[in-house]
């Protein structure tokens, strides 16, 4: 009978093969369901709909911080723990669109987001970038958005080359709460 990663029994779970050393176990992300099966409408806009919710809504919402004219928010399908999305307020996915007093308010909170990132998580290094278009792998096309991800040495394991999975030691409310007093 399968057994998830914990060793307990799996009744449900279909016999997988067993590799290497005869013991396949199971590693559960029930949360990469409500983004797998979650809307994908390129309609709407999380970052334009979560930026209308009022203030008090941000914890919820994942916003760290909010500038004249951009904002910082958890990623809530992280690469990595800490990883953090900078967009402009506005909605455009034209990065020549931009204004330089948007560019500028984008690159103070990504400037500040590295800050914060060092002294709540003290990261080794980090990516920062960008995907323009749904073919360079961009989720959401129509609203820019960097992303800034903390990266540790030895964070790229065999889970995420081999599992595609993402293993993370910590929820995002508790990753938000040591982040967002630092902003």
């Amino acid at each position: 009978m399968p057994k998830d990663i914990e060793g307990a029994a799996r009744p449900d779970a279909a016999p997988v093969p067993a590799g290497g050393g005869g013991r396949t176990g199971y590693l559960w992300s029930p949360w990469r369901i409500d983004y797998i099966k979650g809307p994908h409408d390129d309609a709407a806009c999380i970052f334009c709909d979560k930026l209308a919710a009022p203030r008090s809504e941000d914890p919820s919402n994942l916003i760290l911080a909010r500038g004249e004219l951009a904002f910082a928010m958890l990623n809530a399908y992280p690469y990595n723990p800490g990883h953090i999305m900078v967009a402009p307020t506005r909605h455009t996915g034209d990065l020549e669109s931009l204004a330089r007093e948007e560019l500028a308010d984008a690159d103070r909170l990504m400037q500040e987001s590295l800050r914060v990132l060092r002294e709540a998580e003290a990261p080794h290094g980090f990516n920062i970038g960008m995907n323009l278009s749904r073919s360079a792998g961009a989720g959401i096309p129509d609203h820019l958005h960097w992303h800034v991800v903390p990266r540790w040495n030895g964070d790229t394991n065999f889970i995420s080359i081999v599992g595609e999975t993402r293993v993370l030691p910590e929820l995002l409310a508790e990753t938000y709460a040591r982040l967002q007093p630092l902003f």
